[in-house]
């Protein structure tokens, strides 16, 4: 059978740092305030001349070197976003043509944190379906256009940032150890729209607006929702928690993180962290993650790796791979 494998990964942020302290000034917080109930440190934060398709270019850029690849390889782009340059065209096409890529397609995907998990799969289905060869899937965010800077609730916790992947088509047995995308579950509900959204939009207010959430409900629901499609994912895949290498879960929340993961029974020591380095980045969130694995080593070719992330909406899926 087909599958797809991970070719390459790259990453790209924003020159600019924003540590903790920088808050004080602004809003009623404090350094030690925000790592006590989120985990982050610091995120970056993009200039007047980085936006999601610069940074989205950059992240495939480097996602192309690092599979040998150029953009004439490429027959699909998917970009998961939810702050796009323009209302339209999706900024996958204007990241298709910034890397002088004249073939082929693209199109934005819109899933809020669950973007880049619902792209990858939905990369999977054109593969496997024999519309695409390889296809350059890119998580890219400025979550910090649409941040209220005087809500101390929601401006701490987010940053800006890109990460993308290549997905090429290769020749599986069907098993378990076989290389690429192995299984996946989505899942949605719009009954919790108004727990996590942007009070604006070009059909109802005709303007961006700002983010908008409520916290504990969001962590009310957060734990409960991951487990139950990680153990959907498990079971179409036949494997367990102890039979993954590595967990890379949407960086959110490190209390998020921690709970999910015990409640699953997957290992400390198993678990990415990268929340205190990026905040949450939204759809760039879990292939920011991933970069910073593969580049320090950790996740190696052959290891069995389980990609989770939940978002507006509510989003929520997962991905189990072998990279």
């Amino acid at each position: 059978m087909i599958r797809s494998i991970v070719r390459g990964n790259g990453a790209a942020l924003p020159r600019r740092i924003m540590k903790n302290a920088d808050f004080e000034g602004m809003v009623e917080t404090s350094d030690e305030w925000i790592v006590q109930r989120t985990g982050i440190r610091q995120r970056h934060v993009a200039a007047d001349d980085e936006t999601t398709a610069s940074l989205g270019e950059a992240a495939g850029r480097a996602a192309l070197d690092s599979a040998g690849l150029t953009p004439a390889d490429i027959d699909l782009i998917v970009l998961a976003t939810s702050t796009p340059n323009n209302t339209f065209p999706a900024t996958a096409v204007d990241i298709q043509n910034r890397l002088g890529m004249h073939h082929g397609f693209a199109f934005d995907m819109q899933a809020v944190c669950s973007g880049f998990v619902y792209a990858v799969a939905t990369a999977d289905l054109y593969i496997r379906g024999g519309l695409a060869k390889r296809v350059l899937v890119i998580g890219s965010e400025t979550f910090s256009r649409i941040l209220d800077w005087s809500d101390r609730s929601t401006c701490v916790l987010f940053g800006d940032g890109a990460g993308a992947v290549v997905l090429e088509a290769a020749q599986g047995t069907g098993g378990i150890a076989d290389r690429g995308v192995l299984a996946a579950s989505l899942r949605s509900d719009g009954v919790h729209k108004e727990k996590l959204f942007v009070d604006g939009g070009p059909s109802t207010t005709g303007t961006v607006g700002h983010l908008k959430m409520e916290g504990r409900e969001v962590f009310k629901h957060a734990v409960g929702m991951i487990t139950d499609v990680i153990e959907a994912t498990f079971a179409q895949a036949g494997i367990t928690a102890q039979d993954l290498d590595w967990f890379v879960p949407h960086q959110a929340n490190k209390r998020i993180i921690d709970a999910s993961a015990k409640k699953l029974g997957i290992a400390e020591q198993k678990v990415v962290v990268t929340v205190d380095l990026h905040g949450n980045t939204s759809a760039a969130s879990v292939p920011l993650a991933l970069s910073v694995a593969v580049a320090d080593g950790r996740i190696k070719k052959g290891d069995l790796v389980l990609l989770e992330a939940m978002g507006g909406g509510f989003t929520w899926g997962a991905v189990l791979l072998r990279w």
